[in-house]
């Protein structure tokens, strides 16, 4: 809910983004694939049809999620009920993805080795910046990092925090289960899969076994990869710390005065009805 609060900064850029989104995302994707004009005008066909199914189906789901939060957030909540919350969220993230699918098969079967290169070399760059963040600097300086971050999103929800209310937080990031290296790992196993499993479909089609439907499954192995980790101890790892999240909202919360959880309910209000309005368009 936090991050929910801190991507909607404010209702005219959400309805900016979200109405130019199929642009953002194209844009996003050139940089890691640099397309040539003909996947431009395939892809940018998909991400357009994508969107148009999302705001069909989708957004009137995110309104009831919001609304029940609404609710939820009027009196104390528990960890469990944040888990929940999470746990829908992520339905609706893998249903957007298991959407896209086709799209990206499509793609995955156009795309020639200097595109893999470069993403690659984007990947790398990715890297490079996430261990600055998380991995090169001093625990203190990270936790500090980590802290600011927390806080902002809070506020972006509750408005201003209590200094025991940041105590609370400081505290829950003190016992945070959260590993860097370990999501490192994974981040890493992530790329490795992704990069493997288009080079495999290229190589394929180069030897005309380019069969859409094997493509399209390995696209999905790859989306299912993604979500659930086929690395047990980070999936176990993974749940520990999604725990550790949970409670520590709940904590967040229940520490929380009326007129902040008002603050809270009025914000998820106010991006309730800006998606109702984004639904409705046509």
């Amino acid at each position: 809910m936090l991050a929910l609060a801190a991507l909607l900064t404010a209702c005219s850029t959400v309805k900016l983004a979200y109405n130019q989104a199929p642009e953002l995302a194209y844009w996003y994707l050139d940089r890691y694939l640099n397309f040539t004009e003909a996947q431009s005008l395939q892809l940018r066909k998909e991400l357009a049809r994508l969107q148009a199914w999302h705001r069909q189906t989708q957004l009137p789901a995110y309104v009831q999620t919001l609304e029940k939060l609404q609710l939820q957030l009027a009196g104390d909540v528990s960890a469990q009920d944040a888990c929940a919350a999470y746990a829908d969220l992520r339905v609706k993230l893998m249903a957007l993805s298991h959407q896209a699918e086709p799209a990206m098969a499509a793609l995955a079967l156009t795309l020639q080795a200097g595109q893999l290169e470069q993403l690659e070399r984007k990947f790398a760059e990715g890297d490079a910046d996430y261990r600055e963040d998380y991995l090169d600097g001093s625990p203190k300086a990270m936790q500090a990092r980590r802290y600011k971050r927390a806080v902002g999103r809070a506020e972006m929800l509750y408005g201003a925090l209590s200094e025991p209310q940041r105590a609370l937080i400081r505290q829950s990031l003190a016992q945070s289960r959260f590993d860097p290296g370990l999501a490192y790992t994974e981040r890493l196993r992530r790329q490795a899969d992704a990069l493997s499993s288009l080079r495999a479909i290229t190589t394929q089609r180069l030897v005309g076994l380019d069969a859409p439907e094997k493509t399209r499954a390995s696209m999905h192995a790859l989306v299912a990869r993604a979500f659930d980790s086929p690395s047990m101890p980070y999936r176990a790892y993974a749940d520990l710390v999604t725990q550790d999240n949970c409670q520590g909202f709940a904590d967040l919360h229940n520490s929380s005065t009326p007129a902040q959880r008002g603050k809270a309910i009025e914000t998820l209000k106010g991006y309730q009805q800006l998606l109702q309005a984004l639904a409705a368009q046509k």
